[in-house]
């Protein structure tokens, strides 16, 4: 995958610094009544790909609308190649979305992205790596521990540049759900709904950021045309396949339970991201509530 610079005024680096310990505005307890009682958090929490930009939290501390700091109070320990994907699929998306919001008369405002060592003071609370990358509406931010991509290459078997693309792409379209006001519709909807009527909207805004990812990797260009290269949406499938929630399940607890799902199966975001790619159109990614 060809990616530009590796700057970005919406990239924010505080890995290095001491991780956040867990205390008010703990982020990591809004999943617990969803996955905690169901299959535990060990090997399953670690995948759920922005489970909380539904939640809105009270009285969170952290960062304000646009205050994230610039740099960690430590040394950074993010790789060059981290910091190329990382900035370079920020900057990426930026362009994207911003093409496709303007053609329809509106303005994008562009997310933050900050990559943290363990835990880390967000809008929405204290945000915690084993939870994976996160989408805080409160601040528009997304937040990712780089240690993720080394458990989804190693021990989900999802190596590669563009795999990585794909998550930051699902967050970001979180933050393009979050400017619809389709988070804002889904949080309403779970309010009166069941568990299980709450869980299958959660799939609906989940696979529809999958579908997000795709519509930016069918549009993502550069001046030698698409910057995708042989292989990357092979690679893409393969991460969308690991983190199906049947196939966590299935490796978690040895069964599956469809009613459960939050993020739905593995065939249904390979289906979401491949739709995405291949009408390259957001309108192919309907969110029906």
């Amino acid at each position: 995958m060809r990616l530009g610079d590796d700057n970005s005024d919406n990239f924010f680096d505080r890995t290095g610094s001491p991780g956040a310990s867990l205390g008010g505005g703990n982020l990591l307890g809004c999943l617990l009544p969803l996955v905690a009682s169901r299959f535990g958090l060990v090997g399953v929490a670690i995948l759920l790909l922005g489970y909380c930009a539904l939640t809105q939290f009270g009285g969170g501390g952290g960062i304000l609308p646009g205050s994230a700091p610039t740099s960690s109070s430590g040394k950074s320990t993010l790789a060059p190649e981290q910091q190329r994907v990382l900035v370079g699929v920020l900057e990426s998306t930026d362009r994207v979305w911003g093409q496709i919001f303007q053609a329809s008369g509106s303005r994008y405002t562009e997310p933050k992205l900050v990559a943290y060592t363990g835990g880390t003071q967000t809008g929405c609370g204290t945000g915690q790596a084993a939870m994976g990358p996160f989408y805080c509406p409160g601040d528009q931010s997304i937040y990712i521990d780089p240690d993720f991509f080394t458990e989804l290459a190693r021990r989900f078997q999802a190596p590669g540049d563009f795999a990585q693309a794909y998550v930051i792409a699902h967050e970001v379209g979180h933050h393009v759900q979050n400017l619809e006001g389709t988070l804002d519709r889904a949080q309403r909807a779970q309010a009166s709904a069941s568990r299980t009527e709450g869980n299958a909207i959660q799939v609906q805004v989940e696979l529809q950021a999958d579908c997000y990812a795709g519509v930016w990797a069918a549009n993502a260009r550069d001046s030698q045309g698409s910057i995708l290269e042989e292989g990357d949406l092979e690679e893409g499938m393969r991460a969308a396949e690991a983190i199906g929630d049947d196939t966590l399940q299935r490796q978690a607890q040895g069964t599956v339970v469809p009613e459960s799902f939050t993020h739905g199966s593995s065939a249904q975001r390979m289906a979401a991201l491949q739709t995405g790619y291949r009408s390259g159109n957001p309108a192919a990614c309907q969110f029906n509530r």
